[in-house]
C-alpha cells in the first residue's frame, strides 16, 4: 500500500488521506455498511457511540479475516445530518488514533436509514499483503 497526496491539489478538508495505492496480488477485503448497534442490539444515542460502534462492528469483520483497523484503506461514511459531522470526525479520528496515515475517507448526508435510531452508517475497504499495514 502507498498513500497518496497530491502537490497540486486542495489539501484534504479533515484528518484523511486522499488517495491509496494497493499494490497488485494484496487481498482487499471489502465490508458491508455497519451500523451502530451493539451485539445485543441496542443503539447508542450519541453520533459518537454509534460511529464507534460502526468501525467495531467493521473491525469484527476485519479480524476474522486475521485483519484489524491498521489494514482500513478506505472509509465511506453516511451520516443524517451536517450537525453529525463533528462527533463522527471526532470519533473516526480517535478510532484510528496513532496512525501515521489515516485511511482514505468519503462522507455523505442522507435522509435516514432502515429505522429512525441510526444516525451513522460506515462502509470499510482494508488491505494486507505486500506491505506492512499503517501503524
Amino acid at each position: 500500500m502507498r498513500y497518496l497526496r497530491s502537490t497540486d491539489g486542495a489539501a484534504p478538508l479533515a484528518r484523511y488521506s486522499p488517495g491509496v495505492e494497493i499494490a497488485a496480488g494484496d487481498r482487499l477485503i471489502i465490508c458491508s455498511g455497519q451500523l451502530g448497534v451493539s451485539a445485543e442490539g441496542s443503539v447508542p444515542g450519541t453520533v459518537r457511540e454509534q460511529t464507534l460502534l460502526c468501525l467495531e462492528n467493521a473491525e469484527a469483520i476485519l479480524k476474522s479475516a486475521g485483519l484489524d483497523r491498521s489494514h482500513v484503506v478506505k472509509l465511506t461514511a453516511y451520516v443524517t445530518d451536517r450537525a453529525c459531522l463533528p462527533d463522527y470526525m471526532e470519533a473516526r479520528d480517535a478510532f484510528f488514533q496513532g496512525r501515521q496515515n489515516p485511511p482514505a475517507s468519503t462522507l455523505l448526508i442522507v435522509s435516514g436509514f432502515s429505522r429512525p435510531e441510526f444516525r451513522v452508517e460506515v462502509e470499510v475497504v482494508a488491505a494486507a499483503g505486500s506491505m506492512k499495514a499503517d501503524p
